[in-house]
């Protein structure tokens, strides 16, 4: 089993696709059947709520309620300690934040937009996410 912050874009992405062998629809199968087990905080579920529900995916809410359930039932609430990292976007700090807590749990953060956040090795896109699960097994 693997922790792992999933950043909104991953979710988005996986909704989004037509393509079932997408990474993005993989990782989002693999917290399903437990190779994953999601890492949130409430900030990180308010910004899958608030992003997943703009108007221009049109996702609907029973969707939306599907994969917020499945990211309470199968993952872990972490509370945590402040980095000191300073971040561009400040809503991605917390996603960073509740990796860097599980860190002595090997965590990962998982984000389309690796850009967005410092280079560490832990921060990883699906596709190498998948690769880790496969390495895992």
């Amino acid at each position: 089993m693997v922790y792992a912050v999933i950043d909104t874009n991953v979710f988005a992405s996986a909704l989004l696709t037509k393509t079932e062998d997408a990474a993005t629809v993989q990782v989002f199968n693999a917290i399903a059947d437990g190779r994953i087990t999601p890492l949130y905080h409430k900030d990180i579920l308010m910004e899958y709520q608030e992003v997943l529900s703009r108007p221009k995916f049109h996702f609907s809410s029973s969707v939306i309620k599907a994969v917020l359930d499945s990211i309470v039932e199968c993952g872990i609430e972490v509370f945590p300690k402040p980095t000191g990292e300073i971040f561009i976007d400040v809503d991605d700090l917390v996603f960073y934040e509740v990796a860097m807590e599980k860190r002595d749990d090997n965590s990962y953060l998982v984000t389309g937009n690796k850009k967005h956040y410092p280079l560490r090795d832990f921060v990883v896109t699906p596709a190498e996410m998948m690769k880790i699960l496969e390495q895992e097994h």
